[in-house]
């Protein structure tokens, strides 16, 4: 397996693993991994309602560019990186795209 490939399955799968993890607390929110393999684009959304309000928000938002996982959006408390790094991709080729530029270079990931 290449790679890119390689990386596209793990990102599906943590995206996944998140998601049923964090479904199991919240029954009335839905969890659901969007991933257009035509851009390398991934996402994942959460949506439901908590009474009469509706929820719906993007929980990670990941991009495959130039051969680096940009983490375009990670609006949890548990790094998306962090689980990555633990899944196999190399902290280089992670790049915390949340982050200014000229602050990427000490994050320990990489700067794109």
């Amino acid at each position: 397996m290449d790679r890119l490939t390689q990386y596209r399955d793990t990102i599906r799968r943590e995206l996944r693993a998140f998601a049923d993890w964090a479904g199991r607390s919240e029954p009335h929110v839905r969890y659901e991994v969007v991933h257009d393999p035509a851009i390398d684009h991934f996402e994942l959304l959460s949506f439901g309602w908590d009474g009469r309000r509706r929820l719906h928000s993007v929980v990670y938002h990941l991009d495959l560019i130039d051969g680096k996982v940009w983490v375009q959006y990670d609006g949890t408390d548990r790094p998306i990186a962090t689980a990555l790094v633990e899944a196999g991709i190399p902290r280089e080729d992670i790049v915390l795209a949340e982050k200014p530029a000229d602050v990427r270079q000490f994050t320990g990931f990489g700067v794109g």
